[in-house]
């Protein structure tokens, strides 16, 4: 998930993003500027600013200028992204793999021992870090690209997972040991170098987080 420096405006905008991703304000929510000053102690103009900011990302919508409302979800709206992250961070994937250095491979290793931990406690039942799960597995996944030295393609790509993300946090039903597995096979072929398996795994890793979304959304 996306970092920016911490000014109100930014802060303000982390938070309601946050509470928009982990469902906090459900997909479709009316955001009424008087209700939301009170909840994110800011003001009216910087939440203007701000809720602009989430609708040209597309959390958020202002239908024919009638207010802000949470961007509502659908199953053909989570495939676009699903397909849209695959091309985005397969890409930048392979770009890593040719240009990571060892500060990367360092990064990437540490990255996965932290989801590794988190997951083997999610497997043991204990869900009690679910946003801390998150957290990690967004850290592994941009430390496998962020050698692909594309500061658009990365800044795209945070975007996507973030969409992404707001899915998951709606079900959040945790795939197990399979996810583990594909993440142990992305990892050991992005120190390989071995770039077809690595996106191969990354492709599959995320149509079947896809799939497992939407058939916990029907």
């Amino acid at each position: 998930m996306q970092k920016t420096p911490t000014t109100i405006g930014s802060s303000t905008y982390q938070k309601i993003k946050r509470d928009i991703i982990f469902g906090e304000l459900r997909p479709g929510a009316k955001l009424k500027l008087d209700s939301l000053k009170q909840r994110y102690a800011t003001s009216p103009s910087t939440l203007r600013e701000t809720l602009s900011r989430l609708a040209s990302e597309g959390f958020v919508e202002a239908p024919e200028q009638r207010g802000f409302r949470v961007t509502p979800v659908s199953s053909e709206d989570l495939i676009e992204i699903g397909n849209l992250r695959v091309l985005l961070e397969c890409h930048a994937l392979t770009l890593s793999i040719e240009n990571g250095d060892t500060d990367w491979e360092g990064n990437l290793v540490a990255a996965h021992h932290k989801l590794h931990l988190m997951e083997q406690k999610m497997l043991s039942g204990d869900e009690s870090e679910k946003e801390a799960w998150k957290r990690y597995d967004w850290e592994f996944h941009l430390a496998m690209i962020e050698a692909c030295n594309n500061r658009n393609l990365l800044s795209l790509h945070a975007i996507m997972y973030d969409k992404y993300l707001r899915y998951q946090m709606l079900v959040l039903t945790y795939r197990g040991e399979e996810a583990v597995e594909e993440h142990r096979v992305m990892f050991e072929a992005a120190l390989a170098r071995d770039t077809k398996a690595a996106t191969t795994m990354l492709e599959r890793h995320i149509s079947s987080g896809v799939a497992h979304t939407l058939a916990a959304m029907t």
